[in-house]
């Protein structure tokens, strides 16, 4: 009898070690299990979870703006005073909802081509009013005039038409014509060939984003989803040096397995240049860990406090020497047009280049550009892309308009918030197909060992208990 209680407790001892051990190896052999069914899922290719949400986002993206309503024009124009601004908003449109376009997959299955159709429907119950709405806002035109023709005798005809249009400093848009575009006065009666039509966003509806040529990730899942091309050229053309790369991905996904300490780098068509992120905290999104990555101030940097940023200092004048901070000229990218973009509310700029605007705000959490990012696969689940529109306005002797200034503004147009969450049924599927089964395995692996470690221990110390009380 004794033997049979001897011999059953050295089996249970066994069946624990066992356990144990399959918990130990499942743990390695379930993580490569999982690696391999990632790579193999993340990849840009027909067949793919990846693939099917890439070519059509499940996620409804909306784009809000706030328009800058300028409450003292006279004051400005007359006495060079600070311009008061007052934000109206939110109006909101929804945006990415088509479907990508011209989807070439390449011979050798490395790159995958495509374009971006943009579209934009208003949503009147998620805004304040209506498109129809009317604000004071600078004139685009008259304030491009001095930087796109510099020579005096030029700014003098220029000027005999602005009066005769009696366009002025500022003037009074609908939304819709400052966003989508209106038929200027001032530029129809320029007599050589020029666009007459002019908005922030315009053209926008009935175009499209690209050419993107993008790596698939088969043969390198280090390298799915980053840009090889845009607009079929490596460089942007806009910058000196490697500020002109076109580093990383559009943002939409990033390749998998992301760390903390990994830096996120993408391309942006809006600000005309590649830009990165670096991680700020965990969230957990509608049930599913992702890390949160942010827009670091350093980005936004002067040279002297972040020396990579030197590449991006075009204007002398208006950044001091490149001691000024918060603000990209994009003019180069923008037809020679006085282009300026930053954070909203000049959030991280320099004083002086909010010191002249009055009615400003800046608010990290407000105002900060952010990604939610699902580290196994890299997947972004939901984004918030925060940026702002200025005009450089400077004096120009032989423009009545703008011949009373006697100091250069970086004036705020508008601002913009671009934001998508993953969907309710899209968040379910995903932890049902990804962050569920990963955890299911993790609590198979860590019962097994535990379980194991448990009953080797229990029954061990029970032998060896009935084996003292016989030695007695």
């Amino acid at each position: 009898m004794g033997c049979n209680r001897n011999c059953g407790l050295i089996t249970g001892a066994v069946i624990g070690a066992v356990l144990a051990v399959l918990g130990g190896v499942l743990m390695p052999v379930g993580d490569l299990m999982v690696e391999n069914t990632i790579k193999k899922e993340v990849v840009l290719e027909e067949g793919t979870i990846a693939f099917k949400n890439w070519v059509k986002t499940g996620t409804d993206v909306y784009r809000q703006f706030w328009i800058f309503d300028v409450q003292n024009p006279e004051e400005v124009m007359l006495n060079s005073s600070n311009i008061k601004v007052k934000q109206r908003g939110p109006y909101t449109y929804r945006v990415r909802y088509l479907a990508k376009k011209n989807v070439t997959q390449d011979t050798n299955d490395q790159t995958i081509s495509f374009v971006q159709p943009n579209e934009a429907i208003f949503v009147p119950s998620m805004s304040v009013g209506t498109e129809n709405d009317t604000f004071t806002v600078l004139n685009l035109a008259v304030a491009a005039a001095p930087h796109l023709y510099p020579n005096n005798f030029v700014q003098q005809i220029l000027n005999s038409l602005i009066k005769k249009s009696k366009s002025s400093m500022f003037q009074n848009r609908t939304l819709k014509e400052l966003l989508w575009g209106y038929k200027d006065p001032f530029l129809s009666l320029v007599p050589y060939p020029v666009t007459t039509t002019i908005g922030v966003f315009y053209p926008y509806n009935n175009t499209a984003d690209g050419v993107y040529k993008v790596f698939t990730g088969k043969y390198n899942i280090s390298k799915v989803g980053i840009i090889e091309k845009y607009k079929d050229k490596t460089n942007l053309s806009y910058w000196p040096g490697y500020c002109d790369m076109i580093n990383g991905t559009d943002a939409a996904s990033f390749p998998p397995f992301v760390e903390k300490s990994r830096i996120l780098r993408f391309f942006s068509s809006d600000i005309c240049r590649s830009i990165y992120a670096i991680f700020g905290s965990e969230v957990n999104l509608k049930g599913i860990p992702v890390y949160r990555f942010v827009l670091p101030a350093k980005a936004f940097a002067s040279p002297f406090e972040n020396p990579e940023n030197e590449c991006f200092c075009t204007e002398k004048v208006i950044s001091n020497n490149c001691t000024s901070y918060g603000v990209l000229d994009i003019g180069k990218c923008k037809e020679g047009k006085p282009v300026y973009i930053s954070l909203p509310h000049f959030l991280h700029a320099s004083p002086d280049i909010s010191g002249p605007i009055e009615g400003l705000h800046p608010n990290e959490e407000e105002h900060r550009t952010y990604l939610d990012v699902e580290p196994i696969t890299g997947f972004t689940l939901q984004f918030a892309k925060r940026l702002q529109v200025n005009i450089l306005v400077k004096p120009a002797k032989k423009i009545d308009a703008l011949k009373h200034l006697n100091r250069h503004y970086i004036v705020p147009i508008l601002w913009l918030n671009e934001t998508g969450t993953i969907g309710d049924e899209k968040a379910q599927m995903f932890r049902k197909q990804v962050t569920g089964k990963i955890k299911l395995l993790g609590v198979v692996e860590i019962f097994l060992l535990s379980l194991g470690a448990v009953m080797f221990v229990a029954f061990m110390i029970s032998y060896c208990a009935c084996r003292t009380q016989r030695v007695r």
